[in-house]
């Protein structure tokens, strides 16, 4: 495996990404936001579209998770939905390519089996990190063959509402750790420095922190709230 890969093992990785309507979306700014991110003491970065991606680069020497999210009428895939995301993501080459993994179907009805043969057939060798939403889920993606799986979607998707990643000290992260093959990197929910060092203990490979990092609305309306 790469070495920059191997410098995430335990790790925290940054997600810097900022939708349309959001009032940080410039790559310019995630640029910088991921050479702050570095400053910090992150290994690696998460980012949404080749645009962001190609700046970052420019920025950080820093191992690169990229997706494309992208809303499509006929399906709730919105991460790395179809061919054309993961075309585009290889004009910039990020280290590993993060896609929807759950059990939804994607845009013209496509299974995840049928997508994960394509992009392997196409990309042999481009590392693949399955964003998951339930146990079931993250073991079937293990058993395709992704090199990451992550739980990236748990509480995000209409069979996973009712889960939540963090409930019953990290249960969903222990079960997959412990019967996956590939290494599951822990994403979704881990707002504290406390929670990001539990799901490390428990085995995860790396974690991902965004929001309460990359945020400031959000982490801004956590604190007018608690004052209301």
């Amino acid at each position: 495996m790469d070495k920059k890969i191997e410098n995430i093992k335990g790790k925290l990785i940054v997600s810097c990404q900022a939708l349309p309507h959001e009032p940080l979306h410039s790559s310019f700014i995630m640029g910088r936001m991921a050479l702050a991110a570095k400053e910090g003491g992150a290994f690696g970065i998460r980012a949404n579209t080749k645009e962001d991606i190609a700046e970052i680069k420019t920025q950080v020497d820093l191992p690169i998770i990229g997706i494309v999210k992208r809303d499509y009428s006929d399906s709730k895939v919105y991460i790395t939905p179809t061919m054309k995301e993961i075309d585009e993501l290889m004009e910039v080459k990020p280290e590993i390519i993060a896609l929807d993994a759950t059990s939804n179907l994607r845009p013209g009805n496509v299974t995840i089996d049928q997508f994960y043969a394509e992009i392997r057939k196409k990309y042999p060798d481009q590392l693949l990190m399955a964003d998951c939403s339930t146990v079931e889920e993250a073991l079937h993606a293990d058993e395709l063959g992704f090199d990451f799986i992550g739980t990236t979607l748990v509480g995000y998707t209409e069979q996973s509402k009712n889960l939540k990643i963090e409930s019953n000290d990290f249960e969903i992260i222990k079960k997959i750790v412990e019967k996956s093959k590939h290494h599951v990197i822990a994403e979704g929910n881990i707002n504290t420095p406390e929670k990001a060092k539990r799901v490390i203990e428990l085995g995860a490979y790396s974690v991902v922190v965004g929001s309460i990092i990359t945020r400031p609305q959000l982490i801004t309306k956590s604190f007018a709230d608690a004052l209301k």
